[in-house]
């Protein structure tokens, strides 16, 4: 495994045995990857510099009407996203965000944002209540959470029980102390940080429906292969 940008390596420290991997076939000529990419970066920035900027990345739902964002306008708020998160909450590469909402332009930018600024994405789906928050960030000793302002209950109920967790910063509400807050005056522009393509990106759990939940830990190179085979194979 090449060298970790991570300061905290503890998912690094705590991937299963390598016999225990699943086999990692990247030997497509659209599949070859370099040592160090940042998935976030290539994702966005790169679709910006090549003169995408304009295109259509997110289309959403707002009071029933499709709105539209694009390339540039979401690289620009998770570069903001980024910055706050280093600035402002404290995180450094390899620390494990826990990030709670619905699908909307602003929990996407969250997402790159976190992954850009070096840390692990820990997605949990809406639905949960605080037992399985809890069970999650305890797994992953998450140290922030990202919650969008509608969806706060059930993990302030989960909190208490979460001794990693130091900070809860809400978002989609505008409030003093939120994110939309922390965002007000950053710059737009971002240093993303030089995590190898083998760091991890993101921690994906199971519901936790027979069971505790589990996590699957992916790394910078397989959120790429996802995106570059899925929709050329699937989505024709």
């Amino acid at each position: 495994m090449a060298a970790t940008a991570h300061i905290d390596t503890f998912a690094r420290d705590n991937l299963p045995p390598r016999a225990q991997w699943p086999d990692l076939v990247f030997d497509l000529p659209g599949l070859q990857y370099p040592p160090r990419l940042n998935c976030a970066a290539e994702l966005l920035d790169r679709m910006v510099a090549a003169g995408h900027g304009e295109r259509p990345a997110l289309w959403a739902p707002v009071d029933g009407k499709p709105v539209q964002c694009t390339y540039r306008q979401l690289l620009a708020r998770a570069n903001r996203i980024a910055r706050a998160l280093g600035e402002d909450l404290g995180l450094v590469p390899g620390n494990r965000v826990l990030l709670r909402g619905p699908n909307n332009p602003m929990m996407a930018a969250c997402w790159f944002g976190i992954v850009k600024a070096g840390g692990i994405v820990v997605a949990t789906m809406p639905l949960l209540r605080a037992k399985e928050l809890t069970q999650i960030a305890v797994k992953a000793r998450c140290s922030l959470a990202l919650c969008d302002a509608r969806l706060l209950e059930e993990l302030e109920l989960a909190r208490p029980d979460c001794p990693d967790l130091r900070r809860i910063v809400s978002f989609n509400d505008g409030g003093a102390g939120s994110l939309d807050f922390l965002l007000e005056g950053k710059s737009d522009s971002f240093d993303n940080i030089d995590t190898a393509a083998d760091d991890v990106a993101l921690i994906a759990f199971t519901s936790g429906t027979t069971g505790q939940p589990k996590g699957t830990m992916h790394f910078h190179r397989d959120v790429l292969a996802m995106c570059d085979a899925f929709p050329r194979s699937v989505l024709k």
